[in-house]
């Protein structure tokens, strides 16, 4: 079962939580290999959606500019070991809160229209604007669902997922 990151949305966007190393890093990037970066900013300058931060001289994501399309730039120019592999989805998931525009009666799929992998859908509601639900299986967690939401309703709950047995 995953258990709920309590973070505020402006702490999550400028990379602080209270659990683990304090940011939400780029795809690939491991708490070990953080420890060899030298704050080159290389990452920086490499990612398309121009969403990687320093913060204390360490690679953090900003969602509220756009989300992480894993295109991998950031780990290709990186003359450090900071990246382990090229994942496909973070260790994350969104979360729609209840101060979501829909879930008060008021129409939004702002979300829906922006994510990517489209984890989430809206469900007809009788009486009232569509309902959001999100499919955790598709959510790679890559933000782009966050920066477009008018109220702040999304955050993100670290998951974690089953390992297959060899």
């Amino acid at each position: 079962m995953s258990k709920p990151v309590h973070l505020s949305r402006r702490n999550f966007l400028r990379g602080f939580n209270k659990r683990g190393s304090g940011r939400v890093s780029p795809p690939g990037a491991t708490p070990e290999g953080l420890e060899a970066c030298t704050g080159c900013g290389r990452c920086v300058d490499a990612c398309p959606t121009q969403i990687i931060r320093l913060i204390k001289d360490r690679p953090a994501l900003d969602f509220s500019v756009a989300e992480c399309t894993f295109c991998g730039q950031c780990a290709e120019l990186c003359p450090e070991p900071v990246f382990a592999g090229r994942p496909q989805q973070f260790p994350h998931i969104a979360m729609i809160g209840e101060s979501c525009l829909a879930r008060n009666r008021t129409d939004c799929q702002a979300c829906r229209d922006a994510c990517p992998t489209e984890a989430i859908r809206f469900r007809p509601r009788a009486g009232g604007p569509f309902l959001p639900e999100l499919d955790e299986e598709a959510c790679t967690g890559c933000g782009a669902c966050l920066s477009v939401c008018p109220v702040a309703a999304i955050g993100i709950r670290e998951v974690e997922w089953e390992r297959a047995h060899v």
